[in-house]
């Protein structure tokens, strides 16, 4: 299974600590690299909170979507059944109704 975002950040964060506490004892990573991982991980966990953001944006917008589009089925039931009423058959091709009943 892959891990999630914060796995990686977090994992990330505690490489990058104990490379700063151990700093020379690793060879070939140097004070620029560890720079270079702590503004990458910086990076990731700010896009991962705007993405975390817009998913939850995205949420409120597709529960909006749904309740709209529930209104306007309503709206265009009714008519449907009023052009039904008072249109004779022969009309209600043009209000996009298959003439049967």
């Amino acid at each position: 299974m892959n891990k999630s975002y914060s796995a990686h950040i977090t994992d990330a964060k505690v490489m990058i600590d104990a490379l700063r506490n151990n700093h020379g004892k690793v060879t070939k990573i140097d004070n620029p690299f560890i720079m270079e991982m702590e503004r990458l991980r910086e990076e990731v966990e700010r896009l991962n909170s705007e993405q975390e953001r817009l998913k939850a944006d995205l949420k409120s917008k597709t529960e909006e979507l749904t309740n709209r589009i529930k209104e306007l089925d309503e709206k265009y039931t009714f008519a449907k059944k009023r052009v039904k009423v008072d249109i004779p058959q022969s009309g209600w091709k043009e209000f996009g109704i298959d003439a049967s009943r």
